[in-house]
């Protein structure tokens, strides 16, 4: 559990950092859907199924947001072997989430729909590219904390719960989001 007596000013600081963020994201995303919505019934758009390879992606993102949890029971247990294997693995599915998304807009290019094409397929580049830049920052955070396992002696100290909780909690939140876009997506 973190010790939210150790350092209160720092712990709420990070934290309130972090939810300033998040909030700020999901209103980008907010924006960037309701422009969608306005836009769509203007005329000019270009109906398309949504590649399989999104649907994949989405089970990769939620079970990334397992192994992050397992990990970071792990390491509040003071079990440095399973934290280990955990944030690694939410690594690689990180990068896996990655690929999955290139796939995807591979075959989006495949099947005649370019950023170019039409407005719908703007929205949807605009919209899954967004989200990726925003997992590709998680990935870093996560990075380093995979660097931060193997690299530094294993003690689970206020701080270090500290960080690893809000690298956690972000990738959650990048979870939620695709989830919400594919949603979006699905049922436009």
């Amino acid at each position: 559990m973190i010790d939210k007596n150790l350092a209160p000013s720092r712990y709420q600081a990070l934290k309130f950092g972090l939810w300033i963020g998040m909030a700020s994201i999901t209103m980008m995303f907010a924006a960037l859907t309701s422009a969608y919505l306005v836009r769509r019934p203007a005329g000019n758009w270009y109906e398309f199924k949504l590649p399989i390879q999104f649907f994949v992606s989405t089970l990769i993102i939620i079970a990334s947001s397992i192994t992050m949890e397992w990990a970071y029971k792990n390491l509040k247990n003071q079990n440095q072997k399973n934290y280990n294997y955990g944030i690694v693995l939410t690594f690689g599915l990180g990068i896996l989430f990655l690929v999955s998304q290139i796939l995807s807009w591979k075959a989006l290019v495949a099947s005649g729909i370019t950023i170019d094409l039409s407005v719908s397929g703007s929205f949807l580049y605009a919209l899954s590219g967004i989200h990726a830049v925003h997992v590709i920052g998680g990935i870093a955070a996560i990075m380093v904390c995979v660097a931060n396992a193997f690299l530094n002696s294993f003690t689970v100290s206020s701080m270090r719960l500290l960080k690893v909780d809000l690298v956690r909690q972000y990738w959650h939140f990048v979870d939620i989001l695709w989830i919400y876009l594919l949603l979006f997506l699905i049922l436009q």
